[in-house]
């Protein structure tokens, strides 16, 4: 997609046009924004239009055609879970010896490298910089620039401190991108040698005026909750899934009435069972612990006299319920119930008996 299809953050890329224009793009940029903010796409859309090969230019600053074999390339690259997805898959099907020695990457073009978080450990490691730090000072083949994305913030310590050697002293035809949802958690000497440009959330109505072209299939209703939900960040919002939401949701409500009104705990027992061991039983308990935060935050908004900032606005009414009842130290004890679920997932406590323990303990006495 051309930059015009870039949702919000005008004025953010319009500024990195501008430098691309005038050849004073930096040689490390760091992109900082929430999940779904859509860091990775406007990477990637930099990335086009510094190796397109027609290089057009849009509103007098420079764009990508979008048809040219270097474009068309990279384009491969706009689904980055799916290249991830790919990449794992190889390397399992790669000997015992052979899997350790393979890092994960995504590479549709010789000139530009994606670098997303290793699993298992989810972070950038070593043996991935250490790569980079072997291409990165040889000229471009097929391109102009060498484009380098690491997708996420989340460095190995020997890692960070390899690619602080290559922000020392860059190639002139380079460029690194850092995306991050919280720059601090990149090294001070890292941030001192990139430029932060932060993309900020979209308002609610500008969320929702998104959704009702890219989601037609959602009433007004469902707009307005997923735009609430995903907190001003569209590439959230397009892929959220509305439907098991508001699965964990209801069950969410199930563990905190139980708690709330006591009585007989069938219903609250039905719903435990369900949480299985297992990867999908972990995805399935992570989700529940996602709603159940976001529930206990929207009760602490009614007590604080902010309603206009609860998300769940679909169940309000019982929300306003529940807080005539919950005060703040029974939001409080819940919150760290939360925390010591999380931390029984850790230990590979049994889920069920977990979530059993949360809704037992928040039983007023």
């Amino acid at each position: 997609m051309p930059f015009s299809d870039f949702i919000g953050n005008t004025k953010v890329v319009h500024r990195l046009r501008e430098m691309l224009a005038r050849n004073r793009f930096p040689h490390a940029a760091i992109l900082a924004g929430a999940q779904g903010a859509g860091k990775y796409s406007l990477a990637l859309m930099l990335a086009r239009t510094m190796n397109c090969l027609t290089q057009p230019l849009t509103d007098g600053l420079p764009d990508f055609c979008g048809h040219c074999a270097n474009c068309i390339r990279l384009a491969q690259a706009e689904d980055l879970d799916a290249r991830v997805a790919e990449a794992v898959e190889a390397r399992e099907n790669l000997r015992d010896a052979d899997k350790k020695e393979t890092r994960i990457f995504v590479q549709v073009h010789t000139d530009v490298l994606v670098i997303p978080p290793d699993p298992p450990q989810m972070m950038i490691k070593v043996d991935q910089v250490r790569h980079v730090i072997k291409n990165i000072y040889f000229r471009p083949t097929e391109a102009r620039e060498r484009v380098y994305i690491f997708t996420d913030s989340a460095f190995m310590k020997e890692a960070a401190n390899s690619l602080l050697k290559v922000l020392e002293e860059p190639p002139e035809f380079a460029t690194i991108f850092l995306l991050a949802e919280n720059p601090g958690e990149l090294l001070p000497t890292i941030r001192s040698r990139s430029m932060t440009f932060s993309l900020g959330a979209l308002s609610t109505e500008e969320t929702e005026a998104f959704l009702a072209k890219r989601r037609p299939d959602w009433n007004s209703r469902q707009r307005s909750l997923v735009a609430r939900l995903s907190e001003g960040a569209v590439g959230r919002a397009t892929s959220f899934n509305l439907e098991s939401y508001t699965i964990a949701r209801s069950q969410a409500l199930i563990l905190l009435n139980s708690g709330l009104r006591g009585g007989d705990h069938s219903e609250l027992f039905k719903v435990t069972e369900s949480y299985r061991p297992g990867a999908e039983g972990r995805a399935k308990t992570e989700a529940l612990l996602r709603t159940l935060y976001l529930l206990l935050q929207d009760l602490m908004f009614l007590h604080s006299g902010t309603p206009q900032l609860v998300r769940n606005i679909d169940v309000q009414g019982e929300l306003k319920k529940m807080a005539e009842l919950a005060d703040f130290a029974w939001i409080q004890r819940a919150a760290e119930g939360l925390n010591e679920v999380e931390r029984g997932m850790r230990r590979n406590l049994l889920r069920s008996l977990s979530l059993d323990a949360f809704a037992a303990a928040l039983e007023r006495t």
